[in-house]
């Protein structure tokens, strides 16, 4: 999972706010307001990655859509949770404030779970429209607090961050376990009411807590009158954090929108961001055209790679043997739990090649995650060719995804930071913006490519043999293979050309 919007807290916000004092500044640790912010987040990642390993199957099971349909209305989903947390950003930045937008974003989001719970009709769309509205005001501004706690340039940082995202990945493995069990073995709705009690809990350990963040996350002050943002301009941000609700909701129902919206803005925006890069003096052009062609490298990559969210929960349940667990729980525990697992090994090997000065290049990074996640797809195929009949080995299933993670690994955590290195300081936001719109874009396409595997079903059931389906599944992973493979050697024959104009920037 792409939890890398902590970056943004060096790159989005603004120094308009009240005097703070850095809590870490009087501690020879991390001071205790990091496990304030690592158990709400920890809360909200299993509320989140709870109900979503129910989506896709929940669709398909017990609102009976077909695989098509299942997969663009979760790439539709996906592709505005990626897009929302930039206007969420972006209003606690200038009016309200990251605690009051930590806590409008949480009451949104527990209210989209518990609205999930509802056996109705109309409230999955609307349940998953608050949770989008929530995910753009929590999820920025959360990571950003974290920064906060901290002075530019404090060694510690990096460690704060390290320990946090451990937190998000606590949460996600835990929720994706405990949900996709209830939620496929006992109720639907349990699961996600389940996911909306434990978004409470989090709402109220930041509640309670918050008051040891001293003048951190505080409302903003008014560029032009320089006192606080006055009450009448923030309550426009939660008018409009429910006004976009409805949007949402039609664009659910309209998910074929979706295609017709993002292409001409991602090509408008990368025709653009290529037309202010060649304004720019020699140096700064470069760096920001290295920026662009890795941004649209990445879109491939997260078209590919979210696949773990929409038809590998499909395939799993259809085609893998889980040894009776449910495939909801084990496929959204796999790669949360290797990324727990991987990630401090990954920043030590990272250190020690920097200290040896041979760590690649983010170039080198994001081509080595190209070819990780091709050979994870083949492995399944691999799989798919021992099945006994059609039903792959846990092992096959299980090895696939480490290489899906450790790909994951490789390019997400630098995708920001790679962002405001390369970009002119006048213009990170803008670029930030871009990086958010193409990952969106991966999104939509990861549903789109989701509908390649469809398998013919009627009333939640499949109408074809496990043999058949496997057969499916396993010849779209070999193309994705393929083409995964193909852009990471692509970006190998880039490297000394993007290296060249990223002008000695390191990682």
């Amino acid at each position: 999972m792409s939890d890398t919007a902590h970056l943004l807290d060096d790159s989005l916000s603004k120094e308009n706010f009240p005097a703070e004092t850095y809590i870490a500044d009087n501690v020879s640790g991390h001071p205790k307001q990091l496990a304030l912010l690592f158990f709400t987040e920890m809360w909200e990642r299993f509320s989140f990655y709870g109900m979503r390993a129910l989506l896709v199957l929940f669709m398909v099971h017990q609102l009976k859509y077909a695989d098509v349909k299942a997969n663009l209305i979760y790439g539709t989903y996906t592709a505005l949770v990626y897009l929302m947390p930039l206007f969420g950003g972006m209003a606690a930045d200038k009016l309200i404030g990251y605690r009051k937008a930590i806590i409008l974003g949480a009451i949104l989001m527990a209210a989209g779970h518990l609205i999930l719970a509802i056996p109705a009709e109309w409230s999955f769309f609307a349940g998953m429209a608050f949770l989008i509205s929530g995910n753009g005001f929590f999820k920025p501004n959360i990571s950003t607090m974290v920064g906060r706690l901290y002075r530019p340039g404090d060694a510690r940082r990096d460690g704060a961050f390290s320990i946090f995202y451990m937190g998000v990945n606590l949460g996600a493995a835990i929720g994706g376990l405990i949900c996709g069990y209830i939620g496929q073995e006992i109720n639907w709705h349990y699961g996600f009411g389940l996911a909306g009690i434990f978004m409470i809990v989090g709402l109220i350990t930041f509640l309670f807590g918050q008051k040891s963040l001293g003048k951190i996350g505080l409302t903003p002050t008014d560029t032009t009158t320089g006192t606080e943002v006055p009450v009448s301009k923030q309550s426009l941000v939660y008018l409009a954090a429910l006004l976009i609700i409805p949007i949402f909701i039609f664009l659910f129902h309209n998910y074929s929108v979706m295609g017709k919206i993002m292409f001409p803005v991602c090509i408008i925006a990368t025709v653009a961001m290529i037309v202010l890069a060649f304004q720019q003096e020699k140096e700064a052009r470069n760096k920001m055209l290295c920026a662009i062609v890795l941004v649209a490298f990445s879109v491939l990559f997260w078209a590919f790679y979210e696949q773990g969210g929409g038809s590998l929960n499909l395939y799993t349940e259809r085609n893998v043997n889980t040894f009776g667990m449910p495939a909801a729980a084990v496929n959204n525990f796999i790669n949360p739990f290797y990324i727990i697992l991987l990630s401090f090994p990954f920043a030590w090997m990272w250190l020690k090649l920097a200290k040896k000065d041979k760590e690649p290049s983010d170039p080198m990074k994001f081509s080595l995650a190209f070819l990780q996640l091709g050979f994870g797809f083949f492995l399944f195929v691999v799989g798919a060719k021992l099945a006994l009949n059609g039903q792959v080995g846990f092992f096959w299933y299980a090895l696939g995804y480490l290489l899906l993670t450790t790909g994951e690994l490789c390019l997400s955590p630098i995708g920001l930071s790679m962002i405001t290195k390369l970009s002119p300081t006048k213009y990170t936001g803008m670029m930030m913006g871009f990086w958010f719109l193409a990952s969106a874009l991966g999104q939509h396409l990861a549903g789109v490519i989701g509908t390649l595997m469809a398998i013919p079903s009627e009333g939640g059931a499949t109408t074809v043999s496990a043999i058949e389906s496997l057969s499916i599944y396993s010849g779209v992973f070999m193309k994705i293979f393929y083409v995964s493979i193909g852009g990471g050697l692509v970006l190998l024959l880039l490297v000394p050309i993007l290296k060249r104009w990223s002008h000695g920037v390191k990682s």
